[in-house]
């Protein structure tokens, strides 16, 4: 069995043999050459496909296509991208609306492209449920968010409050106190939708090479163990690989995030459960949890993983029996009913962390560089954005993807902001963790006093600010 299937569920069910197409060998020309065969490359090597069939677009994966965190995600298309709210806050109301409906359309451009070109990946788009659950705060902070989301022009078509009996009719939760529902979500099965985008642009003249890692790259050549490409366009769409792609890694941290896969659950289960349109969920909580019913009946569900001194990738994704407990406790105390549900698999994946938590999408014409990352955990909808957004950008055409406060626009790669040194990260991130997890802690437990409550709440809320 190739070993790639043991990366997660999704790859663990794709049908299709495993066998990475061949090398690069040789030295080539082209005109663009994607490090990476995730979403990112794919999707800004299917758009500049589309726009100018006749660049020889050339790209190289280290591994093999959905071997990174495109194979290994929740599986939630989003019509969001991290930090959207805040940058759009001091735009004006009409392009701020404006900016909203094309965040809005991602899972339906997605929708779109799977249709044109009969890529199957179980897309469902059933919205998402940002539940409150557990402890009664959660409902203050979604209360409070709704109405930030309402002072920036955004109504009931886009986020809409459901009382605990409304929630119920999609979603049966242990202890529900309310939630907010958006339909700008969608759930699909990764693997085969990055999978399926690889076969789509190789099929267009794309050409990939697989089990090619690159290990030099500066302006305009990029090389491997056994070959090179000149290009007048390079892409490092490597998102939380960029820790082995310097100069990348002081502006991308490769943070992880684990989940866990339960077998198939009876239909008597689900009906009990709910979420019979394929709705994404989570739990409003600082732990970020995130779920959904998958199209075999399985429950997948996540939480935040953690740092590695030094921005270290994490390459053994076998969990730990405490982080599958902390999972299985996490959606136990949501669903009584799976406390004994067997976990068939447990996996997770490095993602890409932007300093100040906001993606980056920028074109440096000097140095012939394109780059869109820093996705924060939400990079299946976002890279679809940000490819077409560099397709744009590379073509040198001004569109509305090129004129958002995400698009940096021309200017040099170390300009963007910075991480700090270690071991101010480590320290950093690892206290702000802590603090999150302490803050779950004394929530989730019924008697705790008010004082420490109240103490928890706003240590955690603190150390939140300082990751911004």
């Amino acid at each position: 069995m190739s070993p790639w299937r043991s990366l997660s569920l999704w790859m663990d069910q794709l049908d299709e043999p495993l066998t990475a197409r061949p090398a690069l060998t040789e030295d080539l020309h082209a005109d663009v050459a994607i490090i990476g065969a995730g979403y990112t490359g794919l999707w800004t090597a299917y758009y500049l496909k589309r726009q100018a069939p006749h660049l020889r677009i050339i790209i190289l994966e280290s591994e093999i296509a959905g071997f990174g965190a495109s194979g290994r995600n929740g599986g939630w298309l989003m019509g969001n991208l991290l930090g959207q709210d805040s940058m759009l806050a001091q735009q004006s109301p009409p392009a701020r609306q404006s900016a909203y409906a094309l965040l809005h359309g991602i899972p339906d451009e997605v929708a779109s492209v799977l249709d044109c070109e009969q890529i199957a990946c179980d897309y469902r788009k059933g919205g998402v449920l940002y539940c409150a659950a557990r402890y009664p705060e959660q409902l203050t902070n979604l209360r409070s968010h709704l109405a930030e989301l309402r002072a920036l022009g955004l109504d009931e078509n886009d986020y809409r409050w459901l009382t605990p009996f409304d929630l119920g009719k999609q979603l049966q939760l242990a202890n529900a106190y309310g939630a907010i529902y958006s339909p700008h979500c969608a759930t699909i099965q990764p693997a085969k939708l990055v999978r399926g985008l690889a076969d789509c642009v190789t099929a267009m003249g794309v050409e990939l090479y697989e089990q090619s890692r690159v290990i030099d790259w500066h302006n305009g050549l990029v090389r491997t163990a056994s070959g090179s490409v000149r290009a007048e366009w390079i892409v490092p769409a490597v998102e939380g690989y960029a820790a082995s792609l310097p100069p990348l890694d002081k502006h991308q941290l490769p943070v992880q995030s684990l989940m866990v896969a339960t077998e198939p659950l009876p239909k008597e289960v689900w009906a009990d459960i709910g979420l019979e349109r394929g709705q994404a969920f989570s739990e409003n909580s600082r732990q970020i949890t995130y779920g959904q019913r998958t199209a075999d009946d399985r429950l997948v569900f996540g939480a935040r993983g953690g740092y590695r001194f030094g921005g270290r990738l994490r390459t053994d994704f076998n969990l730990h029996e405490d982080e599958r407990d902390l999972r299985r406790y996490l959606f136990s105390e949501l669903f009584p009913q799976l406390k004994q549900a067997r976990i068939t698999h447990a996996w997770g994946g490095n993602l890409g962390m932007a300093r100040r938590f906001r993606p980056h999408m920028l074109v440096d014409r000097r140095s012939g560089i394109a780059l869109s990352g820093g996705y924060g955990g939400e990079g299946v909808g976002a890279s679809n954005l940000g490819g077409r957004t560099l397709a744009d950008l590379i073509l040198n055409k001004q569109t509305e993807l090129t004129c958002q406060p995400w698009v940096l626009g021309d200017q040099p790669l170390n300009q963007l902001p910075r991480w700090e040194p270690e071991p101010l990260r480590w320290l950093g991130y690892n206290a702000i963790i802590q603090s999150f997890v302490h803050e779950d802690r004394v929530l989730a437990e019924p008697h705790s006093a008010p004082w420490r409550r109240k103490l928890a709440r706003n240590l955690a809320g603190t150390m939140e600010k300082l990751m911004r």
